[in-house]
């Protein structure tokens, strides 16, 4: 079956039942979904220097990927001598730099603390629009140890509350990835979500980070979500198993368009295992 049979199938089932969100994902009268390729997959590569950003542009651009997140934790620099050539290599590559991934604590329990968030946030805006990205994906981070999870929630919300108001003045959207101890949970990350009620922060979804029910919790947030991180494993049933990508394809077909970026971090060799997945993934996509 083609990828237009196929998509146009699936979108007239499934997850339509749901509510919709109170920040709203846009109507989705035919799905669209893109190929692409987290950073991350690389992250051995990429610290041992042994792989490059640029080797990942042109890898993508080989497989006939669409775009990549980048993950900046191994950037060489942020300078305009490394961002801007990145940036034409990857346009005249045919490959969209949409995303950068980056390192955040929401979870801020004073005003001091919650301006020091977001004054570290706005240079990495500044990077993202350098490399023509749209998206950044951020993390709550952790609950003090003396603070209840509640308080957490609630710090974490007048956090994203100004660093979505930052992001949203240069046209970005904030991602919150199910990752910390907080924000793994569906339900609290909705929860954030809901509170914040800005049309410039959603979910940044990755399908593998939940530890239980790991489709029910996907389902919960997939309303929510303005970015998609796919995965080779996911949890069910207590332990971890191969992610039914049919499955999944399935449910977010009906409510999400945007990228699945695929992030592995199997056991495997990730020049070879990452070239194998996306062949999969395209083949899908059609």
């Amino acid at each position: 079956m083609k990828r237009r049979d196929f998509l146009e199938n699936v979108a007239v089932g499934g997850l339509l039942s749901l509510a919709p969100p109170l920040v709203a994902a846009p109507q989705v009268n035919k799905p669209h979904l893109r190929s692409a390729i987290c950073a991350y997959s690389f992250r051995q590569e990429l610290e041992k220097k042994t792989f490059s950003y640029e080797d990942l542009v042109r890898l993508a651009a080989d497989l006939g990927v669409d775009g990549l997140d980048l993950t900046v934790y191994w950037f060489p620099s942020t300078s305009d001598d490394f961002l801007l050539p990145l940036r034409r290599l990857a346009y005249r590559s045919g490959v969209d730099i949409y995303s950068i991934g980056i390192r955040t604590s929401m979870c801020r329990a004073t005003a001091e603390l919650r301006d020091a968030e977001v004054a570290r946030l706005k240079p990495w805006l500044d990077v993202a629009q350098k490399l023509g990205a749209r998206h950044l994906r951020v993390f709550g981070g952790a609950v003090p140890k003396d603070a209840t999870e509640d308080q957490g929630v609630a710090w974490i919300v007048e956090t994203l509350k100004l660093c979505g108001d930052a992001a949203g003045a240069r046209g970005m959207t904030l991602g919150v990835e199910d990752d910390d101890p907080v924000t793994v949970k569906s339900e609290r990350l909705v929860e954030i979500v809901k509170a914040v009620n800005s049309p410039w922060v959603g979910i940044n979804l990755d399908v593998g980070n939940f530890r239980e029910d790991a489709y029910r919790q996907v389902e919960r947030c997939l309303p929510y979500a303005v970015h998609v991180h796919l995965k080779t494993e996911m949890a069910e049933g207590g332990k971890r198993v191969p992610a039914d990508w049919d499955r999944l394809v399935k449910m977010f077909a009906p409510v999400y368009r945007g990228y699945l970026a695929l992030e592995y971090e199997g056991n495997g060799n990730a020049r070879t295992a990452v070239p194998q997945f996306i062949g999969k993934l395209q083949r899908m996509l059609g």
